[in-house]
């Protein structure tokens, strides 16, 4: 599919065909590295995510695989504990929870890239739309279906990404009224800076949708909800819509101070593979960038930039072994990076390599953030989770 949004003069594209690269399998694994997801911590942070949202209807977003974390097991353990609907960025990634069986509300925030309506349709979806050429096409196939597609109409309060405009709105809400084929379930927005420190323009975007939703009511255009919360609006706490959108929150990491007590999803583990000694002076890994200042002992672990593990942190990061912090020595590269060892005592091939998360050991227990990876990656945590590649394989579990 094209990343770019579809001309609006393009005509629907006959027979689209949706298909997704393949996730490596926990059976397919050989090398140690892989992911590990804590079933049992995704229905924790649910529940205070819940809590949060006060009876409002809680759409999970599950786009980018889940936030790296595979999206189908996630989905149905969250159908299970009771969410109340799924929210994805693309029909793809849509129609990937209907074939792991998940029958709840999904809704496509991209649009309708492409002009997929009759994808749309067959798989029982809601699309957001935000122009008129979405709202005909969709229209049109609700109408040769014989059906009545629900949609979720998104305004631009200030996000200036996608949304219908305050100057179009008008003209949008006319045209949704004059199609009897679309039913607008709800009205939606995009807050631009839910987790800066102050709160003025999240407050300004949202008088922005509160006067947008009256110029929607008096084109004649009803809805039952509305919805712009993300995890940060939710938990630094925003007007009561109807529902909200919580990403990041429910795989354990609050993206505001003082939230909730969240549970860490995610672990991502290998093991040394081999061990070489170094006299001072040598140096190794591409460019010679780390050089032995005193008798070393490099520890070489199969995970690399390839898998996720982000090449800026190289010469400045650290994994765990045996409960404690091993630095990155030199430079990542694409299948490997180096650890020294030196100072870890019993470090052996084999042993346990943690790069995401907790490990107690006979040295100690510590743990490694996704927060504090992208503090040192100059990023942030939604990337460290979603960089994780597909070549890692997911291992779930419940504790």
């Amino acid at each position: 599919m094209v990343a770019a949004p579809w001309p609006m003069e393009a005509p629907p594209m006959p027979g689209v065909r949706v298909s997704r690269p393949r996730r490596a399998a926990p059976a397919d694994a050989v090398r140690p590295t892989r992911a590990e997801v804590n079933l049992a911590a995704i229905r924790k942070n649910l529940h205070a995510v819940q809590k949060a949202a006060a009876g409002q209807r809680v759409l999970a977003v599950l786009k980018a695989d889940g936030y790296g974390h595979g999206a189908p097991a996630v989905a149905r353990t969250l159908e299970r504990a009771g969410v109340d609907g799924f929210a994805v960025a693309l029909l793809e990634e849509a129609i990937e929870l209907r074939d792991a069986g998940i029958h709840a509300p999904i809704l496509v925030m991209g649009g309708l890239y492409g002009g997929a309506c009759d994808e749309v349709l067959s798989h029982g979806l809601t699309p957001v739309v935000y122009d008129r050429g979405q709202l005909e096409a969709l229209a049109r196939a609700a109408r040769a279906a014989g059906v009545r597609a629900k949609v979720h109409l998104k305004i631009d309060t200030g996000m200036a990404r996608l949304g219908v405009r305050e100057r179009e709105l008008p003209e949008v809400a006319r045209a949704l009224r004059d199609r009897p084929e679309l039913e607008v379930e709800a009205l939606m927005t995009h807050l631009a800076c839910a987790d800066a420190p102050s709160r003025e323009s999240m407050d300004e975007q949202l008088a922005r949708f509160d006067a947008a939703a009256e110029v929607v009511r008096a084109a004649g255009v009803s809805f039952s909800m509305r919805h712009a919360a993300n995890s940060a609006a939710l938990l630094r706490g925003t007007p009561a819509l109807g529902a909200v959108r919580p990403g990041l929150a429910l795989f354990g990491i609050s993206p505001v101070e003082g939230g909730p007590s969240l549970a860490p999803v995610m672990r991502v583990r290998s093991e040394i593979a081999c061990l070489r000694r170094l006299e001072p002076g040598e140096s190794a890994g591409y460019g010679w960038a780390f050089t032995a200042r005193r008798p070393t002992v490099l520890a070489t672990v199969p995970v690399g930039y390839a898998d996720g593990l982000p090449r800026s942190l190289s010469g400045r990061g650290a994994m765990l072994v045996r409960g404690k912090r091993a630095p990155v020595a030199g430079t990542i590269s694409m299948d490997m990076v180096m650890l020294d060892v030196t100072d870890l005592d019993g470090a052996s091939v084999r042993d346990e390599v943690v790069v995401l998360g907790a490990q107690q050991g006979p040295l100690g227990r510590d743990e490694i953030r996704a927060t504090e990876l992208a503090d040192l990656a100059g990023t942030i945590p939604w990337e460290i989770l979603t960089s994780i590649s597909r070549r890692v394989p997911r291992f779930y579990r419940e504790p």
